[in-house]
């Protein structure tokens, strides 16, 4: 898996013109699921992200999670995410995970960053033609792989 996580001060997401998902304070974080993806990379990936300490404190430090900031999180599905570009310039999707793999993982990635954070979060909707809105706050933005964790 692979996540984009931005540090925002708000974010929605938008299909068919209707807001579907939207948050204050928090993460908008965008998910790519490849078919070699696991229930133990959500529950990895799922702790990574309630954890980071990205927020600032009163000493300007990055130093804070979402807890500690009353922070939400809208999680987008991104398959794109796994674009593979070594050759020609249209990109290639073979990593990204089919639907019948990926579905199960992100409702599952849903579930538990729900559980982690301790209240629901907000979402767009698997395999939707999305609009995507968002004021990063930083900028701060911050890559994680579960296949590379480091």
């Amino acid at each position: 898996m692979i996540a984009v996580i931005q540090r925002v001060t708000q974010a929605s997401v938008t299909i068919d013109d209707v807001v579907k998902g939207e948050i204050g304070l928090g993460f908008l974080v965008l998910l790519g699921i490849t078919h070699t993806d696991t229930r133990e990379d959500v529950e990895w990936l799922s702790k990574k992200i309630v954890g980071m300490r990205i927020f600032n404190d009163a000493d300007g430090k990055m130093n804070l999670d979402l807890a500690a900031v009353g922070g939400n999180i809208l999680l987008i599905s991104q398959f794109t995410l796994h674009a593979s570009t070594k050759k020609g310039n249209r990109p290639g999707f073979t990593e990204a995970a089919r639907p019948d793999v990926a579905i199960p993982l992100y409702e599952a990635t849903i579930a538990q960053l729900s559980a982690d954070l301790g209240q629901p979060i907000q979402t767009g909707e698997f395999g939707a033609d999305m609009k995507v809105s968002l004021l990063n706050d930083g900028p701060v933005t911050i890559v994680i792989d579960t296949k590379n964790k480091q």
